[in-house]
């Protein structure tokens, strides 16, 4: 990047500190760009602390948030836990700092309103860091959407599917959670509804349109490994319906399952476009039958920039648009109020879930009138006691203070055992044999590890059969239930069998 370019029409300098030096972090270098200088950061963690200081040399760097926020800077990076979102940038607004916060805005209908409020009476920048609206392709999209080339939104399926298991009990950075008899503060328990912004944002960009109901059915099958069912926790599908307020119709895809995928659809009146595993094609012709071509979307201006950032350029514009708000006055698209019409849809999408599919509306919190009838609802999904909820008080630390670590560990090794068994079923319909190699390096990898692990794992169960511990530790023992996996002979087979597709390969 070229430090010397000049971006906006100010030579003033944003003070910036950094809450919650995980997530947060990555947006370090983009700073640097951007009349952005990152002079505090504060978290909990030891090694996040260290690695901050080491890449900012004279920062302010604390675990105390109270410390933190009398610091002498001008606005927030809020990086910290989902669900306190709200309350977090709601205290730094009150001491005067402007608020770049990570997705979602808030967890209850409530806590948006008081977010909202405080941002009026303050008067300070708010703005939510959803970034995947802002890919070269989506930004492409929302142009070309703007100049008419599409029509009219009909219907939309924008997609966010992903399996983040071993984030149940490490932190962002890949830690294990400590102390290891714990899980994550949030990431082992959200209802998946919840963290709909990945995929709600982009289709809201491309066609400024807002959310006016939705609806979600329950779905219940999980994946092993995680700690509530899917009902309530993060290792299910959780699609939903949604209005526009032109009358279509949205199908917001979150959840874990067996296929992570990013895909998205969109059908307008005169034209449609999908971007299906990284390649944009459009339908043009306002006919279903019209031609079907891939094109190559180009960046808005500083996409160059852009594009050597976080999440596909996303970070890149969520900085620029940040930094561009407080200095030019002019207001990014995700500000407080379309900030609150992409989160609200998730809180009411989880409601619909568990009551079967009702119907709900969302507020626009933008008239006093319809806040007021969510000023009190303090509705929220109950929260899995990650101190606490793993095993008996009574249990002995020094066994069950490996289970983060274990279960991290678990999770790697009993999902790349699982693809070498499953994938050698199918390898004679494989159209590329040769592939079966990198299953077999995958499982090579971690075998080892894999033996130690499955041996704490068996001590854990066998000592608290029936804590939430064992259950999630059993399940993922269970993808991987073959007895010979720790058979000595096992990994000079396996390299045997290596060499031979190796050979057939050349």
């Amino acid at each position: 990047m070229n430090n010397e370019r000049r971006f906006f029409d100010s030579d003033q300098r944003i003070r910036l500190g950094i809450w919650g030096l995980g997530r947060g972090l990555t947006f370090f270098n983009t700073c640097k760009v951007l009349n952005i200088d990152v002079v505090a950061g504060c978290d909990f963690n030891q090694h996040m602390r260290d690695r901050f200081a080491e890449m900012n040399p004279g920062a302010f760097v604390t675990d105390d948030a109270e410390a933190f926020l009398d610091a002498d800077f001008d606005a927030v990076l809020l990086a910290t836990y989902c669900p306190a979102h709200a309350d977090d940038a709601i205290r730094c607004l009150k001491v005067g700092k402007h608020v770049l916060s990570e997705v979602t805005s808030f967890h209850t209908m409530a806590e948006g309103v008081r977010l909202m409020e405080t941002v009026e009476e303050t008067g300070k920048v708010y703005n939510l860091a959803e970034n995947y609206p802002f890919s070269a392709a989506n930004m492409w999209l929302a142009r070309k959407w703007r100049e008419g080339l599409f029509g009219e939104l009909m219907y939309a399926e924008y997609e966010y599917v992903h399996e983040c298991r071993t984030l149940a009990y490490t932190y962002i950075d890949g830690q294990p959670i400590q102390p290891g008899n714990q899980t994550h503060s949030w990431r082992s328990w959200l209802n998946f509804h919840y963290y709909n912004t990945h995929s709600l944002g982009p289709m809201m960009h491309i066609t400024d349109l807002r959310p006016t109901r939705v609806t979600a059915l329950p779905a219940t099958p999980a994946l092993a490994g995680y700690i509530l069912d899917a009902r309530d926790g993060m290792g299910g599908i959780t699609p939903s319906l949604i209005n526009m307020e032109n009358g279509a119709v949205v199908r917001n895809l979150m959840g874990a399952t067996t296929n992570d995928t990013h895909q998205q659809r969109i059908w307008g009146t005169l034209g449609s476009a999908e971007m299906i595993d990284g390649k944009l094609r459009l339908r043009l012709g306002a006919s279903g039958h019209s031609p079907k071509f891939e094109v190559t979307p180009h960046w808005d201006e500083l996409g160059e920039l852009a594009k050597n950032t976080g999440h596909g350029g996303g970070d890149f514009w969520t900085l620029y648009n940040f930094a561009r708000h407080i200095l030019e006055g002019q207001p990014a698209f995700f500000d407080v109020y379309r900030a609150a019409d992409c989160t609200s849809p998730g809180i009411l999408a989880y409601r619909s879930s568990i009551e079967g599919g009702r119907p709900l509306d969302v507020p626009d919190l933008r008239h006093p009138k319809q806040r007021d009838a969510y000023r009190h609802d303090d509705f929220a999904q109950p929260r899995f006691d990650h101190r606490v909820g793993l095993f008996p008080a009574d249990a002995d630390e020094s066994l069950t203070t490996q289970f983060s670590l274990t279960m991290r560990d678990l999770v790697r090794a009993s999902t790349a055992f699982r693809a070498y068994r499953d994938w050698k079923q199918v390898l004679p319909d494989m159209t590329r044999s040769e592939n079966m190699l990198s299953v077999i390096d995958g499982l090579i990898d971690v075998l080892p590890r894999f033996i130690e692990v499955k041996q704490i794992a068996e001590k854990i169960i066998t000592a608290y059969p029936s804590s939430v511990a064992a259950r999630v530790l059993g399940e993922m023992l269970e993808l991987c239930d073959e007895t010979d996996i720790s058979h000595p002979d096992f990994a000079k087979r396996l390299e045997t069998e290596r060499r031979e597709f190796q050979h057939a390969s050349i």
